[in-house]
């Protein structure tokens, strides 16, 4: 006696050699001997023989038409010895009825399992989606294997190009194109970023780091739509000041200006007049939530994208020839520098002049300063500016020496070539803006918190600068109260404290109330958005740096170990960890050379050549940058 049986989802054949009723011995075709249970057996049989009887079994289902196998089944569970009478017209032999239990149970899209000998046909529609799902298979594994074929010779697939952004920076780990990558990439022992790049995909590193940055932290494009008019804009008074702006070139985010007017009692009337976005752009509005979406302009060199949409920002910048929206802090002075008093007005400004760092610097300078006269329309009032600004700075330090001015660079790109330019703080540009800057953003914030109007302040004690709902001083700058207000165009911050001072200075609700959770929320979001622009900033500082050294053919630098094997260059603001420096003093300058750079990785190598000799030790130290 034979039998035909189920063991582990296998379809077998073996003699029987022991019947104990619940369970068999049985042999195989190749002489292995097993224990089976009874309830496993499909059906017995005495011929043919077991020797060949599965490659018959296998040959029989081959030639079974599935689709004509399960037009032939019934449509509710059925026995496969039915189905298979059905199907030959007679009962089967063992050999027949083996085939159509093979091609039964090798067939689940079409044949539902249902118990032992026991199946159900599929419905038409899922059997439809199931044969759809596995010709879909079939084509992904050709598409593949064509794919990694145009990657493994060095060509990019058509079909990438929609999806480059995906696959280079946040790629679905599961969809062929990725494994089709990851296959390649294997294949000709290249990361999968390095592949792309060997095929096209990369064909500027520079716009590689930068969509890198757009992708994973704006992800929506900001709206162009014509932001919602200020409140009754025509409605404000003209101020009778004269104002003028001072930004270098490329700056069109211009949130302050200012001005200067004789008064008949022998005062002067300084303004400090800051953009008003806070008057067109409520809280919650459209434009509000593009900005909180942004929290802040993103600088690098070469470039910037803006916290505001440009239509928003063309209607409140401060542009010569126009009459802006501002918000004015006004500060009465004595001939001696003494602030007898201030105000604070909603008003409309003239902006007669945008002055421009690159040709306001030649004429108003250190040198320039000690003649009677600046050479410049506006030059007495940049020197009673500055005049009052050196005031306000030594009221804020009082004794404390001023600190170390370290080098900052300017970045300039201009068709692809980069000049990078030494630039020291602390001209008279500097202070006069700076220390303007400080007074109004100190002045306001004094006014906030002695009115308690909830606000966001910048604080610092201990050494550490936060942020926080809490009026308090400001060590640094030595000052009671500080916030930022004064860049309400590039600052979320700025735009919302501005609308406190705002509320503040015509007397109305504020929109925010202390201990608002919306002012917590947004110190929260700033606070982690904006570590994230820095780096950025300073990853693409260095990535120009090493664009310039490539730019230039340079290979040898100098620079100053500041400790251990960390050196900063002495004409890039670019620092370094460089493990072939021996044990030298802090300070010591020394001799590198440069090689491997590589714009993708933004990495480069360096390697100590020698100390710097005395007699040649005159340039300056660079200021910190992205450590290698």
């Amino acid at each position: 006696m034979n039998v035909f049986y189920e063991e582990e989802g296998t379809l077998k054949v073996g003699a029987v050699l022991a019947d104990n009723n619940t369970s068999l011995q049985v042999e195989a075709p190749h002489g292995k001997r097993s224990k089976i249970k009874s309830a496993n057996v499909l059906f017995r049989f005495e011929q043919p023989g077991i020797t060949d009887f599965m490659a018959s079994a296998h040959a029989a289902a081959d030639e079974i038409d599935l689709d004509f196998l399960w037009e032939c089944a019934s449509r509710e569970e059925f026995e496969y010895e039915a189905l298979a009478r059905e199907y030959y017209g007679h009962s089967p032999a063992p050999v027949e009825a083996a085939g159509v239990l093979t091609r039964l149970h090798g067939a689940p899209m079409y044949f539902y399992k249902r118990g032992r000998g026991r199946y159900k046909a599929a419905p038409d529609e899922a059997l439809k989606a199931a044969l759809a799902s596995v010709e879909r298979k079939k084509q992904q594994a050709l598409a593949r294997d064509a794919y990694v074929a145009q990657l493994t010779q060095a060509r990019l697939p058509p079909e990438f190009a929609p999806m480059l952004d995906a696959l280079l920076y946040k790629p679905d780990r599961n969809s062929i194109e990725w494994k089709a990558l990851e296959e390649a990439a294997a294949e000709c022992k290249l990361t999968p970023v390095r592949l792309i790049e060997r095929c096209g995909g990369i064909p500027s590193t520079h716009d590689y780091h930068l969509n890198r940055f757009v992708f994973e932290n704006l992800p929506r494009e900001t709206v162009s739509d014509a932001p919602a008019p200020a409140a009754d804009i025509e409605g404000l008074p003209l101020a009778d000041a004269l104002a003028f702006s001072i930004d270098d070139a490329s700056t069109t985010e211009i949130d302050d200006a200012f001005s200067v007017t004789a008064l008949p009692n022998g005062n002067v009337r300084f303004g400090i007049h800051i953009a008003a976005p806070a008057l067109g752009v409520p809280a919650q509005s459209a434009l509000d939530a593009i900005a909180r979406e942004r929290l802040s302009t993103v600088y690098f060199p070469g470039g910037k994208i803006t916290m505001l949409p440009p239509t928003a920002i063309e209607r409140y910048t401060l542009c010569a020839g126009t009459e802006c929206p501002a918000l004015s802090l006004y500060a009465e002075v004595t001939a001696a520098d003494e602030v007898v008093a201030t105000e604070t007005r909603i008003e409309r400004v003239r902006i007669e002049e945008n002055l421009r760092h690159e040709t306001l610097e030649p004429l108003f300078n250190e040198s320039t300063l000690g003649r009677a006269s600046i050479d410049h329309p506006f030059g007495a009032q940049l020197q009673r500016l500055l005049q009052w600004a050196v005031q306000l700075e030594r009221a804020r330090r009082g004794d404390t020496p001023e600190g170390e001015q370290r080098a900052e660079y300017n970045f300039r790109v201009q068709d692809d070539r980069v000049e990078i330019t030494r630039r020291y703080r602390g001209t008279p540009i500097d202070k006069l803006v700076s220390e303007l800057m400080i007074y109004v953003n100190s002045t306001w914030g004094r006014e906030l918190a002695q009115s308690e109007t909830a606000a966001i302040y910048r604080v610092q004690g201990g050494g550490k600068v936060r942020m926080s709902t809490v009026p308090s001083a400001h060590v640094g700058l030595g000052v009671e109260q500080y916030v930022w207000a004064s860049s309400p165009l590039r600052r979320y911050i700025d735009l919302v404290n501005q609308r406190q001072i705002a509320a503040l200075a015509s007397g109305s609700r504020p929109p925010y109330k202390p201990g608002d959770e919306t002012l917590l929320a947004v110190m929260r979001e700033f606070e982690s958005t904006y570590d994230v622009y820095s780096d950025f900033q300073r990853s693409m500082e260095r990535y120009w740096c090493l664009r310039w050294l490539l730019q230039e053919d340079v290979t040898r630098v100098t620079a100053t170990l500041m400790r251990e094997n960390l050196v900063r260059f002495d004409e890039l603001p670019l620092v370094a960890r460089v493990p072939s420096v021996p044990a030298l003093k802090s300070g010591t300058r020394v001799v590198l050379d440069i090689s491997s750079i590589d714009l993708l990785e933004i990495t480069f190598h360096a390697e100590f050549k020698s100390e710097v000799e005395v007699e040649q030790s005159s340039e300056p130290a660079a200021s910190d940058a992205a450590e290698a």
